[in-house]
C-alpha cells in the first residue's frame, strides 16, 4: 500500500484531536477489558469457579461492604439514629438509666448516649487501612471456600483476622472524643443525679465511677462496622440486583 506523507494542512487541529480523543477511549476501553478478563474466566457455578475468580469476587464484596459501612457509619449520626447500631447505655447502668428516665432525667440520659455514639463515628473512618490491608493479605485458598461459605462467611473471617488491630486503632480515637464530649462527666452527673435518690444511691452501690466506656463504644463502633459489612455481603449473595459487576455475577450469581 502507498504510505500517507502528511503535509501540513492536511487535516484541522479539531479533526487531530477527534482522532486522539476516540483512539484514547478504545485503548482505555481495551486495556479494561484486558484486566477484567485477567479476573474471570468462563462458568458461573461457584464448584467449578477458578481461585482467581473466587478471590477477586471475595475481596470485591469485602471492598464494597466496607466502603458502605465507613460511609454510612462514619459520619454524624451514622450510629445515633440508626436503631440497629446505635450505642445504648451498658447493660449494667440501664436499671439507673432507668430509673434516671422516671425521675426526670431523660435529657441527661440522651445526652449521655449521644456522647458514647459521637465516639464511635469518629472513630469508624480509620477502619479503613486496616481492613483494606486485611482484604489484600486473604489467601485465594480462603477466599474460595468462602465463596461456598454462609451469607456472611466472608464477613466472619475478616473480622476474626482483624479485629484486634482495629480495637487497638479505635480505642484511642474513641477516647480523644470521649474526652472531648465529656461522656465521663457526663456519665457522673448522671449518676450523681440518680444517687441523690435513696433507690438510685441502692442501685449505684455508693459508685458512680465511670465505667470502662471507651472499651465498650469501641467494642460497639466494630461491632456496627462488621453488623453493616455482613449485611453487605448478604444482599450481594443474594440479591441479583447488587452484584453490581460482572465478576460479582460470575462469583455469587444463581
Amino acid at each position: 500500500a502507498t504510505p500517507i506523507i502528511w503535509k501540513p494542512g492536511m487535516f484541522k487541529p479539531s479533526v487531530i484531536i477527534a482522532l486522539f480523543c476516540i483512539t484514547s477511549s478504545t485503548f482505555a476501553a481495551s486495556l479494561e477489558d484486558k484486566l477484567r478478563g485477567a479476573l474471570t474466566t468462563k462458568g458461573s457455578n461457584p464448584s467449578s469457579l477458578s481461585q482467581t475468580d473466587a478471590s477477586g469476587g471475595v475481596k470485591e464484596a469485602l471492598a464494597k461492604g466496607v466502603e458502605q459501612a465507613i460511609s454510612q457509619l462514619g459520619k454524624p449520626d451514622g450510629f445515633f439514629r440508626d436503631q440497629a447500631v446505635k450505642i445504648l447505655v451498658p447493660k449494667k447502668l440501664r436499671k439507673v438509666t432507668d430509673l434516671a428516665k422516671q425521675l426526670g432525667y431523660q435529657k441527661q440520659v440522651d445526652s449521655f448516649e449521644l456522647a458514647m455514639n459521637r465516639g464511635a463515628e469518629q472513630a469508624v473512618p480509620a477502619a479503613s487501612g486496616i481492613l483494606g490491608d486485611a482484604v489484600r493479605a486473604m489467601s485465594v485458598k480462603d477466599a474460595l471456600s468462602l465463596v461456598r461459605g454462609g451469607n456472611s462467611a466472608a464477613t466472619d473471617y475478616f473480622r476474626q483476622s482483624s479485629e484486634q488491630k482495629l480495637y487497638d486503632a479505635f480505642l484511642p480515637l474513641v477516647a480523644k472524643q470521649t474526652a472531648n464530649t465529656g461522656v465521663s462527666q457526663k456519665y457522673k452527673a448522671l449518676t450523681g443525679s440518680v444517687g441523690s435518690n435513696p433507690l438510685g444511691a441502692t442501685l449505684l452501690g455508693g459508685d458512680n465511677k465511670s465505667a470502662d466506656l471507651d472499651g465498650y463504644v469501641t467494642n460497639k463502633a466494630i461491632d456496627g462496622l462488621f453488623q453493616v459489612i455482613a449485611t453487605k455481603e448478604a444482599e450481594i449473595r443474594s440479591n441479583p440486583a447488587a452484584q453490581t459487576t460482572s465478576l460479582l455475577r460470575k462469583v455469587f450469581g444463581k
